[in-house]
């Protein structure tokens, strides 16, 4: 196993047998972590890149049964922040001193590309980088995004069973999701996925496939967090994701993506009230505060437990700013765009 990590460290290769292997295998965890650690440092430094994250609307068209955004739920009481609002938060994130924004949504028409370029060119006026993560659109529809000023486009795959994702998200298309993520990457977007790890009836075997996806399609950010059951979707009894699948996941996708984008997410810290340090310290390089204000915070329910809900945008900026000083690490004062070393 120690050979295996080796081998990832140096070569950044791996098949699917060796990765089952690493996953399955819980007496080398400390010694993949730590690889993964140093090859973060190796290819992007010690910089802890922040994104600020603007939750604008919980409202989505999409059933999907883990997330508590689902249209299905109807405990949850609905918000849309209007585009003048979305560009204040914006400007108040540089403030901050966010280098880049990500705007954040359920599948909300309400949000048609018009209104979308509107607040993107706004933004943009601002000097900082975009990300967008608002789920399915068309060609035409991502280039006029692109066109605006947006670039960055986060559309996580979740899992890369078929029969699992199309289970998971009701009426949705795993081809479809694929065809999402090759469209970005032709329109020039930086293109950001990533995967839920502890899925009902995921096996590791597909974890394993996700990883390899990631490389297949050369995503520039990858996003791996814990699957936590929501009480106000159908799948509230399910087990959940496990804190330590979920960083050896992540590890080894930085092990095999050394000089990608891989932020801590908010959904470890839910599991591990350190989770988003060790993922620092396990590959991470990005982390995600949100900028959203008031009530809001709590209203964007993915999954129970979310941290920092009640918290303001500048302590949040000042709490991520000492947790990440304290490890030695420093605050990137840069945009955060991936800077290639390697070429697949």
């Amino acid at each position: 196993m120690i050979e295996l990590i080796k081998k990832a460290e140096i070569t950044h290769e791996l098949d699917k047998e060796e990765i089952v292997k690493l996953l399955e295998d819980d007496s080398i965890n400390d010694e993949l972590l730590a690889a993964a650690d140093r090859i973060r440092k190796k290819y992007v430094g010690d910089e802890v890149h922040l994104r600020g994250l603007i939750e604008f609307s919980n409202i989505c068209k999409r059933n999907c049964l883990y997330c508590g955004l689902r249209a299905g739920n109807k405990n949850i009481k609905r918000y849309r922040l209007e585009p003048e609002e979305i560009i204040e938060l914006a400007s108040k994130a540089v403030g901050y001193g966010y280098k880049t924004v990500v705007l954040q949504s359920g599948e909300d028409e309400y949000y048609t590309v018009d209104r979308m370029k509107y607040i993107i060119s706004n933004i943009k006026k601002l000097g900082i980088a975009i990300t967008i993560s608002i789920g399915e659109k068309t060609f035409e529809e991502y280039k006029a995004l692109k066109e605006a000023g947006a670039d960055r486009y986060l559309i996580r795959i979740e899992t890369t069973d078929k029969k699992l994702y199309e289970d998971m998200d009701p009426g949705m298309s795993h081809e479809e999701r694929k065809r999402c993520l090759r469209d970005l990457k032709e329109l020039g977007f930086e293109v950001g996925s990533g995967c839920l790890v502890g899925l009902p009836n995921q096996t590791i075997d597909s974890l394993a496939d996700d990883i390899l996806f990631f490389k297949e399609i050369g995503a520039d950010m990858i996003g791996i967090g814990p699957f936590i059951p929501n009480e106000d979707t159908p799948l509230k009894d399910a087990t959940g994701g496990d804190f330590t699948l979920s960083l050896k996941v992540m590890a080894l996708t930085r092990l095999l993506l050394p000089d990608i984008n891989i932020p801590a997410t908010t959904a470890m810290e839910s599991l591990n009230k350190n989770g988003r340090i060790i993922a620092l310290e396990s590959g991470a390089n990005v982390v995600m505060p949100n900028v959203t204000e008031g009530e809001y915070r709590k209203l964007y329910a993915l999954y129970p437990g979310k941290i920092c809900t009640g918290d303001t945008p500048a302590h949040c900026r000042g709490c991520i700013t000492g947790k990440i000083t304290s490890i030695g690490r420093v605050v990137s004062t840069s945009k955060g765009f991936r800077n290639r070393k390697l070429e697949f």
